[in-house]
């Protein structure tokens, strides 16, 4: 089975042999809850997203990891931040490979669907904005959706 193993400003880290463009996306309800899935590499809950195809825009990735690991189709609404911190490094053990840590996050709303499980999802649930802090999950994934949680349209988009 193939674990993904995130590391932080780790000195033994594996070096980077990877770099691949990825999305996340904070797909809300009516009900403003958030869609969230449970990892089947990791067991911590995340955004749904992934790697964006060659020859495939941001939004199509969006649209498409979404509905691939949620079973929900979302239409992308806006944006929350770029994230490529060269600290955060993220090991793929069932082919070494080795990622710096490079996502898009936007925002996007449900149009059609109900949650599903898939092969990359073992848990799919909307989850109420007040208790995002009973889910467990990587460091980077909370930032991402602290950073969401925090933005009034005052301040843009989150660049780093």
């Amino acid at each position: 089975m193939t674990r993904r193993i995130d590391f932080y400003n780790d000195p033994q880290a594996p070096a980077v042999n990877s770099p691949v463009p990825s999305v996340n996306v904070v797909v809300t309800n009516e009900a403003g809850h958030i869609l969230m899935i449970r990892c089947s590499d990791n067991d911590n809950w995340a955004l749904p997203g992934g790697a964006i195809d060659l020859g495939e825009s941001i939004p199509a990735a969006a649209v498409r990891e979404t509905l691939e690991e949620t079973g929900i189709t979302c239409e992308v609404t806006g944006l929350v931040g770029t994230y490529s911190d060269p600290n955060h490094v993220i090991l793929y053990t069932s082919n070494g490979e080795v990622r710096q840590e490079f996502s898009i996050v936007l925002t996007a709303r449900a149009v059609a669907g109900e949650p599903t499980t898939s092969a990359e999802s073992r848990e799919v649930s909307w989850v109420p904005r007040d208790e995002m802090t009973n889910y467990r999950m990587d460091r980077s994934m909370s930032l991402r959706i602290s950073h969401y949680l925090q933005s009034d349209g005052s301040r843009g988009p989150h660049i780093g």
